[in-house]
């Protein structure tokens, strides 16, 4: 009888408020794996941390988080009282299935899976507290989970995806090839070269930076879609519609752009269709605002008939919920949706899960990197092995130092091996880079080529994926990037574009991957199943093309059948 008074005499939210400070210890001291660029355990300093790196893409995420919260207090505040008799498993399904994901996220070295590890905690941290409140005469409460469930979704939006990159330079493929197009059609002549649109007189000549793919459109469009969609309609097909349309007309409004100002080009000059660039951006962000704007009132008023009777045949529903005047209904007002034992023995479980979780985040940072690599190794155990000197009788090479920059933002343990290879009997002309970057523990070593040549001026016209053949009569899968940039001529006064091929791949300890999206998942498969960290390499071939891209992508496939042989490493 004590026990129990004891146990009724503490405040019932007390054991909500455990849970929640056993997630936030999780997240904020085992929260993040990747500790290369922001050297950080905490989830929530990496997270905030990408929101003002303009290299994210997520300058956005604070007025994303201000936005999340109004719509919780506006739901909060506006919510109707829901039963909660079937969800009682709800908050500890939720909590701990979020601490499992965590751990999966840690152990694959993906915060971002963490985060959203993060938002589904933090539901289930709502959903106890909405089994401690008091119900009503018919078994209800006011729920602040329900209520969370949308501004949770929408926090996602504040996440940085790497696949914005890549949707973008899509995005500029195919406005670049619908501006040409309809430009032809139109009668004027424009020259295409990979994301470049120019005049053949050399009267204008643009290039469609990654900064005009219309990826930030898109993004901020797609809130606005989501918004008016969850504020404006009921029925999920029609907010998913809203934000489908979002793609043709972010796309139609940034080749509405281009084209106008390749116009202003063609009539007035470069300079001309450079101020159109200027203040077009907003201009056309709002027109397709409007339209997605117009699209929403459409939908609103095509479905009307139907939201309507649909909205009446609901609240008949609910007022035949609402009114159960029988003695189990009565027998209910007051109490709550859990006892206050049961909600402790979720928050015993919580903490315990959390503790494991923490155990286990702890226990993946001592994972032993496998001393074995996707390339042979120096003696120090930490470089790749020199490359070779000579390969054949037909190409000699150099050491290529690593500059400062890359030793300071790269980890410390990361390896290097580089040479430049000169054809011997035409060494000024017939040159390719070869380069070998090593991570070991921390994957940050090994990061997506196409952002690093943007912040080196370079300008991606195109990728595709080609297999190169070997002696031994293997091939070797890889990704092909046609780059090209600006220079500065002796003069200090002209300009002039150079253009290269660029090949890499990434090897790890059981093969290659082509591309970085392939070596993330076999890497966070190993990592995960089988608690293998593998010392990945990434390895690049590069060679100017002024004397044409087949007579580059040649060079470079022949450096590479004869370097990669006397590389890779054997591990059986």
């Amino acid at each position: 009888m004590k026990q129990s008074l004891r146990i009724n005499c503490v405040p019932p939210w007390l054991p909500v408020l455990v849970c929640a400070l056993a997630g936030a210890v999780v997240f904020q001291f085992f929260g993040n794996a990747t500790r290369g660029y922001i050297h950080t355990q905490s989830l929530f300093w990496w997270w905030g941390w990408q929101w003002f790196d303009p290299a994210s893409e997520t300058q956005h995420g604070p007025l994303v988080v201000v936005v999340a919260a109004w719509l919780f207090r506006r739901n909060t505040r506006n919510a109707e009282s829901a039963q909660i008799d079937g969800a009682r498993r709800a908050p500890v399904i939720a909590m701990l299935g979020a601490l499992a994901l965590h751990v999966a996220g840690y152990a694959m070295q993906q915060t971002r899976v963490s985060i959203v590890a993060f938002l589904v905690f933090t539901w289930g941290v709502l959903a106890l507290a909405d089994c401690c409140k008091k119900q009503d005469g018919r078994g209800a409460v006011l729920s602040w989970s329900r209520a969370a469930v949308f501004p949770l979704g929408f926090l996602m939006l504040a996440i940085p995806f790497g696949f914005l990159d890549t949707l973008g330079f899509y995005l500029r493929l195919g406005v670049v090839g619908t501006v040409s197009a309809l430009a032809h059609g139109a009668g004027i002549d424009v020259v295409r070269n990979g994301t470049q649109l120019f005049s053949p007189d050399g009267n204008f000549q643009y290039d469609v930076a990654a900064a005009c793919s219309g990826v930030r459109s898109f993004v901020a469009l797609l809130a606005m879609a989501l918004l008016v969609g969850y504020l404006g309609f009921r029925s999920w097909w029609q907010r998913a519609a809203l934000a489908v349309l979002c793609v043709p007309f972010v796309f139609v409004g940034n080749v509405a752009r281009i084209g106008v100002i390749v116009l202003a080009g063609e009539w007035f000059g470069h300079a001309a269709g450079g101020r159109v660039h200027d203040w077009s951006g907003w201009v056309v962000f709002l027109i397709v605002l409007a339209l997605l704007l117009g699209a929403a009132r459409l939908m609103r008023e095509s479905k009307k008939r139907d939201f309507d009777k649909s909205y009446h045949n609901d609240n008949e529903q609910e007022k035949g919920r609402c009114n159960p005047m029988d003695r189990t209904a009565l027998k209910a007002a007051g109490s709550r949706g859990m006892s206050v034992a049961a909600v402790w023995v979720v928050a015993v479980c919580v903490c315990v899960a959390a503790a494991g979780a923490a155990f286990a985040t702890a226990r993946l940072d001592t994972v032993a990197v496998r001393g074995t690599a996707g390339v042979r190794l120096a003696s120090d155990g930490v470089n790749p092995a020199p490359l070779p000197v000579f390969l054949g009788t037909k190409w000699g090479g150099r050491d290529v130092e690593v500059s400062a920059v890359e030793r300071e933002l790269l980890p410390p343990d990361t390896g290097f091996a580089r040479k430049n290879y000169a054809r011997l009997s035409n060494p000024q002309r017939e040159q390719v880079f070869f380069s070998i970057v090593l991570s070991e523990r921390d994957r940050t070593s090994i990061h997506r080529p196409e952002v690093c040549l943007v912040g080196q001026g370079w300008r991606i016209k195109g990728r595709g994926r080609e297999r190169f053949a070997l002696p031994d009569g293997g091939t070797l899968d890889a990704t092909l990037l046609r780059i090209e940039r600006e220079v500065v001529l002796a003069d200090s006064k002209t300009t002039a574009t150079i253009p290269a091929v660029f090949a890499y791949w990434f090897a790890g300890s059981d093969g290659t991957e082509a591309s970085h999206a392939g070596m993330l998942l076999r890497g966070a498969t190993d990592r995960l199943l089988h608690l293998r960290a593998d010392r990945w390499a990434y390895v690049v071939a590069q060679s100017l093309a002024l004397d044409g891209e087949e007579a580059a992508r040649a060079r470079i496939a022949e450096v590479i059948a004869l370097s990669w042989p006397e590389t890779r490493a054997r591990n059986d």
